[in-house]
């Protein structure tokens, strides 16, 4: 069945930290496949920008690279390449001084009253800087938009001040705080999932949900990374962002309509309505783990300390937490939230389990029965499966089999699956921000997670050692098993 492919509007998107790695791997990658599906209109520019000193060819040959590099062989089309690059310009500019801006002003003023989009794929300590620039070089429009990417900040404070900096030039319907998990295929299915079918919305509660499973597991360490993670650790890098997100998508009520500020609305409410985990519960409720030496994909790896150049680091590399909704549909369910590196297997996944049968009618011959699960699976093979008890096929009396209804989008839809840089950058451009965080919604956050944070600091104990290519420490097993659940390790 072929994706319904619909243009957008004519636009320059330029791209600060245009010759990093981000631009060079994800960005201009995605907007490739964009411009080979006929949905870049013509005169669309691309606008590269570093402080770097490179010209236009030369950004050009560096794009050529990288879609060698990151777009496999099959999609790549030379007269497709070349058509895109051309669409390319680059300028230096240095973001915290004078050198560059009014070249980039003149290139921008050039094309006219159009759409203009600026992805700040930079730190956050610049953002501030680059928009009150944008907006002194009088490049700032109605028809404008910023992209920021995580992490905003490190705690609350530090969310509101580049929050503060941003909004000082920006009106909030401008700003894009881009998180890509929320732009995969499968996020976006768990929606239609839920409020498209009648199947699962009256089930989708304390009644007959026992509990739910978060897991964003990779099998690499820091990838060159090492000075801000070693900053950050996995709280701060995934939980706060995209596991909370994630959370959100499976727990909100039904929004009364799907556009960007309903559905936002019902993501604050889950965040608002999280139990506290602060140092009154944090040793029971949540496991901080670091990397051991051990295994990876391609052979032996070394500890996480030997990775950053810091023997006294006391950074998490892994966090599991135990957190629970205080509302009326959730009470009483425990979602589980795990992520880390160094695991056994990289996967992204959402596993809702439901309760057992009260009652088993089968005997003792027929086998064990095991509750439902709804296990939808972002990253690898994206996907959904629903696990049923069914009649193993033959005579000889009922015996009953654990099994997967399985739909992978891949084999359903027979097309490729957009990376989420591809719809997320789109929506921009159509000025749709549903898949974004409101400015509430990433404050929110961090009022959950800072105390978590604060406790962890405060008890003054070392991360729990775990083995590089495991599931983590072992104090994360036990944190769901002394309820009597398991983790879901199914990697089919």
């Amino acid at each position: 069945m072929p994706s319904r492919i619909i243009a957008v509007e004519p636009f320059d998107l330029v791209v600060f930290g245009g010759a990093g790695d981000l631009a060079y791997r994800k960005l201009l990658p995605a907007l490739y496949q964009r411009h080979l599906d006929g949905q870049i209109p013509p005169g669309a520019r691309i606008i590269g920008v570093s402080r770097r000193a490179m010209s236009d060819e030369a950004y050009r040959d560096a794009t050529r690279q990288a879609l060698e590099d990151h777009v496999p062989a099959e999609e790549r089309d030379d007269g497709a390449v070349e058509a895109f690059v051309e669409r390319l310009h680059f300028r230096s500019v240095d973001a915290s001084g004078d050198a560059g801006w009014s070249d980039l002003a003149d290139l921008l003023k050039a094309g006219g009253d159009r759409i203009r989009a600026f992805y700040l794929a930079v730190g956050p300590g610049l953002f501030g800087t680059i928009c009150k620039r944008l907006g002194e070089e009088g490049l700032v429009t109605p028809e404008t938009r910023v992209i920021i990417e995580k992490p905003i900040g490190h705690d609350l404070e530090s969310a509101c001040a580049v929050n503060d900096d941003v909004g000082s030039v920006f009106a909030e319907s401008q700003i894009y705080r881009i998180d890509h998990y929320l732009g995969k295929e499968t996020v976006q299915n768990l929606m239609a999932l839920r409020f498209g079918n009648t199947l699962f919305e009256p089930l989708w509660q304390n009644g007959s949900i026992d509990h739910v499973q978060i897991t964003v597991a990779e099998t690499l360490g820091v990838e060159g990374r090492g000075g801000y993670y070693d900053k950050a650790g996995a709280l701060r890098d995934m939980v706060q962002n995209h596991l909370l997100q994630l959370l959100c998508l499976v727990a909100m009520e039904p929004p009364a309509y799907m556009d960007a500020d309903s559905v936002r609305d019902e993501k604050l409410k889950v965040l608002r309505s999280l139990v506290p985990i602060d140092e009154a519960n944090a040793s029971t409720l949540t496991v901080r783990g670091q990397y051991r030496a051990g295994a990876g994909p391609e052979g032996s790896v070394p500890a996480y300390s030997s990775e950053v150049d810091n023997p006294a680091t006391d950074t998490e590399t892994f966090v599991a937490i135990q957190a629970e909704i205080a509302n009326w549909r959730w009470s009483g369910v425990p979602f589980y939230l795990r992520t880390g590196k160094r695991l056994a297997a990289r996967v992204s996944e959402i596993v809702v389990a439901f309760k057992s049968i009260p009652h088993s009618i089968f005997g003792e011959g027929a086998g064990a029965l095991a509750p439902n699960k709804l296990v939808i699976r972002l990253q690898p093979d994206e996907g959904v499966r629903l696990w049923l008890m069914i009649k193993d096929p033959g005579p000889g009396g009922m015996r009953l089999r654990y099994v997967p209804l399985d739909m992978s989008f891949a084999e359903a839809f027979k097309v490729r699956s957009p990376d989420a840089y591809e719809r997320l950058i789109l929506d921009v451009i159509r000025g749709n921000q549903t898949l974004f965080m409101r400015r509430d919604e990433v404050e929110a956050a961090w009022r959950w997670v800072d105390p978590i944070a604060q406790a962890w600091e405060r008890a003054h104990d070392e991360p729990k050692g775990y083995t590089a290519g495991t599931w983590g420490p072992s104090a994360s097993v036990a944190l769901v098993e002394r309820s009597g659940r398991t983790w879901h390790d199914e990697l089919e």
